[in-house]
């Protein structure tokens, strides 16, 4: 493992370049903010009616077209979802500087192949570990979200040094920048969203509450051990591991924890997880989502509406609403 700190960057690395940002969603806003309050020049790409163009006039920024917000930038950051890529990088391409160094936050693009950039290019990655809020909060408070960083392609010899330095001035070294590959980051995080983060978690939940109501028991109970108290366990292992979660529940959690836990994820388990595994590495998992979306997205618009209808949705609805806690989180 190389993991690099803030003595390990070389500060002249991005040089008084321009530094374009296309895109002003959850990353590129946070990535916007920190750079240009690390001291680099800024300008933001998105279309002129977008809705977030304004946000980013609030904030003080350029706001121009992403093909002229590319035009004479040294460094271009895809900060758009993965499936604009393709097109965007059409519209822009034609106005890169020669060796300039195109990023991105994500390796979908580079790794299957939906952009490829011409050699002159350095490309790269940096990776948050964490939403743009969080990246922002964390720059805001003198601190930082750890990052990957990767480079595809070193047309200038500086790439490296350029991707560190990006993540630096996003607050990245600050936690420490772990190196990684296109590959390696692109089939990770497509697993981990699928198998564990999104996919898994969220499908465990609903099998946990289904039974309980079927046997019987109140669906607000239900929601309360498999929803709602799923939060208190992810902190505990999100601050410090199983460990910490082992010092802080029952003798009897983790007495079932430790013998009923593998009966749930068991070898079937890990074996479907090898299966998505495998969709990933082959390209088949990014085939079907970029057919999904060219046919307008029929299959995800169903499924996410079948999740938004399952009953454990109005129960917690109706449970939320007396939380007065979450409302003032949702305020702040």
């Amino acid at each position: 493992m190389k993991l690099y700190v803030e003595d390990d960057v070389d500060p002249k690395a991005l040089g008084d370049g321009r530094i374009a940002v296309i895109g002003y969603g959850s990353q590129g806003r946070a990535h916007a903010l920190n750079l240009r309050d690390s001291g680099h020049d800024v300008v933001v790409g998105l279309r002129p009616d977008g809705k977030t163009a304004a946000l980013a006039k609030a904030d003080g920024f350029d706001v121009h077209s992403p093909a002229d917000a590319a035009k004479g930038a040294t460094l271009v950051a895809m900060l758009t979802p993965d499936m604009s890529h393709r097109a965007l990088f059409e519209q822009i391409e034609k106005n890169l500087s020669a060796k300039a160094t195109l990023l991105f936050a994500h390796g979908f693009s580079i790794h299957y192949r939906r952009v490829q950039p011409a050699e002159t290019l350095d490309v790269v990655l940096v990776a948050p570990k964490g939403p743009g809020d969080l990246v922002r909060r964390q720059y805001e408070a003198g601190q930082g979200v750890p990052c990957l960083i990767a480079v595809a392609n070193d047309a200038t010899g500086r790439a490296q040094a350029r991707a560190l330095a990006y993540a630096h001035a996003i607050g990245g070294t600050r936690s420490g920048v772990l190196e990684t590959t296109f590959a390696e980051e692109t089939e990770t995080d497509l697993f981990g969203e699928q198998a564990v983060l999104c996919g898994g978690a969220t499908e465990l939940v609903l099998k946990g509450y289904e039974t309980l109501v079927e046997a019987g028991y109140q669906p607000e109970v239900a929601y309360f051990e498999c929803l709602h108290e799923l939060k208190l366990i992810v902190d505990l292992l999100y601050e410090g591991g199983l460990a910490k979660m082992h010092q802080f529940v029952s003798e009897t959690a983790k007495y079932g924890d430790l013998t009923r836990g593998p009966r749930v994820i068991d070898d079937h388990v890990k074996a479907s997880m090898q299966a998505i595994l495998k969709e990933i590495r082959s390209g088949k998992f990014a085939r079907e989502w970029v057919d999904e979306n060219a046919n307008g997205l029929p299959n995800y618009r169903e499924l996410l509406q079948r999740d938004l209808n399952h009953p454990i949705e109005q129960v917690g609805k109706t449970l939320r609403e007396r939380m007065s806690w979450l409302r003032r989180s949702a305020a702040a």
